[in-house]
């Protein structure tokens, strides 16, 4: 019978859908299959003499060559990955089986383009951290730097930045930006005239390259930057619209984004909006339990746990500390003769006049109605509480002109001291009232009315503009 003979091996090699390297001991490719130009987009002739490591991610090379040191030792790597840069810029994952030759003095490997099937489950594991990060991360900065390690373990990420856009007062603010090269961007308001706003106004992805420059609009040709190589922005969409976008960079040497690194970023990009809403309304829930909603002053809760802090450091360090309880005389007058809309931004005044008049150390808290309470921690010496009492009387006592009405109104203070007074908040803030409505009772002196009074004893009362 005649046996059939085949064709030289090397015919078939090309016909492969895997592609064949080999690569001299100085580590320069001397041999590829025609594979090679669909998954690193070099034609052959391209790569013959090229150094192997030019190609690789530069994250990756020093555990490749140690790989290749130990393939050039004997050890076969059957199952070794890394990543390469397409002459395109696009990141490929390579699936490796390489041995060394020794009689060639080369190293021949089988590389398997595995992508995709890393970009799966890739996409797989990114959800669940992002999910596990919305649960684990103490705050919201957290957050963004684990949201950060999540997307640079699917594409490079060395410039990645959130936008978060306030639809109320149209601004958009960077609270996470690391950059190589561009310092945090300041807070826009309003927001439009960045590449972020037209994301997040669109609500659609936007990739920018060398190649998609000339396409733009006119307004967007002017808002990209010269050094930008490549510029990748999805937005943030939620249930209750876009709420922000995230933003991949890179410049000129660096890896460039493609059409499937948006599709990326775009799957994932629901799921952390999730999570960034999901730490916003936990944020927005600690601030309701711990701050006064008018004034944004800590609230009765927050003000009795300084409180405990301060005593444990005064009896620590055997310092001293002092309570002022203020109630503003005739309060009541102005909600009934103007209105409590009125009187609320009485009570927003009242708080910043306060505010600007302690040290930041101290405390100022609302406890209800028209009572404040201040902290003052680490007083030299006990008489030093008076004069803090009559600067915040001195500040209270400059007239304030509020929706067309010019309003005056002054405290009652009462001062408690730590330890002179007791050693626990109750007995202090008990100590504090008592001394405050004594100096009610006693009728606190305050500037006479100017014009119409609406009181005739001793309290302040608000004068119609």
């Amino acid at each position: 019978m005649e046996t059939k003979t085949c064709a030289p091996l090397g015919n078939f090699i090309d016909l492969m859908l895997d592609a064949i390297c080999v690569v001299d001991a100085e580590g320069r490719f001397v041999f590829v299959s025609a594979a090679c130009e669909r998954i690193f987009g070099y034609a052959p002739e391209e790569m013959i003499g090229k150094p192997m490591i030019d190609l690789v991610l530069p994250e990756d090379r020093p555990r490749t060559l140690q790989a290749a040191k130990q393939i050039m030792a004997g050890q076969p790597k059957p199952h070794f990955e890394n990543r390469y840069v397409r002459k395109d810029g696009q990141v490929v994952h390579i699936m490796w089986s390489a041995r060394w030759s020794e009689r060639e003095q080369v190293r021949v490997a089988v590389a398997r383009d595995v992508t995709e099937l890393k970009q799966a489950a890739s996409m797989q594991a990114a959800l669940y951290a992002i999910s596990e990060a919305a649960h684990a991360a103490e705050d919201m900065m957290a957050l963004f730097r684990r949201i950060h390690r999540i997307i640079g373990e699917l594409l490079p990420a060395d410039n990645f930045s959130v936008a978060l856009y306030d639809a109320v007062h149209d601004q958009l603010s960077f609270p996470y930006h690391v950059d190589v090269q561009e310092p945090s961007p300041v807070v826009r308001k309003p927001a439009a005239g960045t590449l972020c706003a037209e994301v997040i106004r669109s609500g659609q992805p936007l990739l920018l390259t060398p190649g998609t420059l000339a396409d733009l609009p006119a307004h967007l040709r002017q808002i990209v930057g010269r050094k930008s190589l490549c510029w990748l922005g999805v937005p943030l969409n939620s249930s209750r619209g876009t709420i922000g976008a995230l933003v991949l960079k890179s410049y000129s040497g660096g890896v460039r984004y493609g059409e499937k690194d948006k599709e990326l970023l775009q799957f994932v990009s629901n799921q952390i909006a999730t999570a960034i809403e999901r730490h916003q309304l936990h944020a927005r829930l600690r601030y309701m339990a711990q701050y006064d909603e008018l004034t944004g002053l800590p609230n009765r809760g927050l003000l009795f746990d300084r409180l405990h802090t301060a005593l444990a450091r005064a009896r620590r360090e055997q310092g001293q500390l002092a309570l002022l309880y203020l109630d503003l005389d005739k309060f009541k007058q102005v909600n009934d003769t103007h209105g409590h809309a009125v009187g609320d931004q009485l009570l927003r005044a009242v708080a910043r006049r306060l505010q600007q008049c302690v040290r930041e150390a101290d405390t100022v808290a609302r406890i209800g109605g028209d009572e404040f309470v201040v902290l003052l921690e680490s007083l030299q010496q006990p008489e030093h509480a008076q004069p803090a009492a009559d600067k915040l009387r001195g500040a209270l006592d400059q007239p304030l002109t509020i929706d067309g009405h010019s309003l005056r109104i002054l405290p009652s203070i009462g001062v408690a001291l730590y330890p002179e007074h007791g050693d626990t908040a109750q007995a202090l803030l008990r100590h504090a009232d008592d001394a405050m409505y004594r100096a009610k009772k006693g009728g606190e002196p305050c500037l006479p009315p100017q014009d119409h009074s609406l009181s005739g004893d001793g309290g302040c009362a608000p004068q119609p503009a």
